[in-house]
């Protein structure tokens, strides 16, 4: 066949353009890791599970691309009556060059009893990726009854309201999910009645979600959704996951289970469609904040 030249290098470009794309798929890695967590009773044991099987994240990322990890942790005692308990909250935070992206499966426990000490080994299987840059640096702060600042909180009670300040240096796209101790993600942004399912957000704009006096105009007004803390149980541990990228993404496939509640999904559909979106979007970053809302 005669190939014009111009058509050869079209050819080239191609397939270089092709190893390029096998090159970066190739920093997607399937790794599993292991970590024994010791309590003295003072938790939970879904608590425990849960700080068992992140340090096993944190420990499977630094065997397979080295970090150096530093852990953050809070205790807060909580009185109900004549008993007081202690809650113990954790989150990892490193100078880490590599990310979890999402769970495989679900991970896996061996609970123990040593006297007064709960020993809980969690084996955990996802899918990681190497961090060869620094993602957008986000401002992002849960905010308990107010709009400003000062009002960050990572502690709720029954009926405070929270709201959400985000800035980001770049425009994009923002979602914002509630993981609760059931293992539902419920999509808080884009709101409910946004038929777009995507939240678009400008460059060095700050934005105060969730209250509908921080909207740009009226129609934004009548779209959104307040949100007032509730809980079934005396203490509940609940994650805020804030997604951004300045490449267009819609929210997941969600439904509505019951009115005045956000709607959801379960939280293995939620990772599914989050290691899809950041495998095929390496710059998306995924801010996470820990909050606690106590019953009254």
């Amino acid at each position: 066949m005669n190939i014009p030249r111009g058509g050869k290098t079209i050819l080239l470009i191609l397939f270089a353009l092709f190893m390029a794309a096998g090159s970066h798929a190739q920093r997607t890695k399937s790794i599993s890791g292991e970590y024994t967590f010791v309590s003295d009773g003072d938790i939970s044991l879904s608590e425990a599970k849960r700080i068992a099987a992140e340090r096993a994240r944190i420990e499977a990322l630094a065997s397979e691309f080295g970090t150096t990890i530093n852990q953050t942790n809070t205790t807060q005692t909580q009185n109900i009556g004549e008993n007081s308990s202690t809650s113990f909250f954790s989150i990892g935070n490193s100078e880490v060059k590599g990310e979890w992206l999402a769970d495989t499966k679900e991970p896996e426990y061996e609970v123990t009893i040593d006297g007064a000490n709960m020993i809980i080994k969690a084996c955990v299987w996802g899918k990681a990726r190497e961090i060869k840059s620094a993602t957008v640096d986000l401002d992002v702060a849960v905010l308990c009854n107010g709009t400003e600042k000062k009002f960050e909180s990572d502690y709720f009670k029954e009926g405070d309201d929270m709201f959400i300040h985000f800035k980001s240096p770049i425009s994009g796209f923002v979602a914002i999910y509630l993981i609760d101790e059931e293992q539902n993600a419920y999509c808080l942004l884009p709101y409910s009645s946004d038929e777009n399912g995507r939240k678009e957000v400008r460059s060095g704009k700050k934005y105060i979600f969730f209250d509908t006096e921080s909207a740009d105009s009226e129609e934004d007004k009548s779209i959104i959704d307040q949100l007032t803390m509730t809980c079934a149980k005396p203490l509940e541990h609940n994650r805020i996951m804030v997604i951004f990228s300045s490449t267009p993404f819609v929210k997941a496939i969600d439904t509505q289970s019951q009115e005045n509640v956000p709607r959801s999904l379960s939280f293995e559909d939620f990772q599914k469609w989050l290691v899809k979106n950041r495998t095929k979007d390496p710059e998306m970053a995924v801010v996470e904040r820990l909050i606690k809302i106590e019953k009254k």
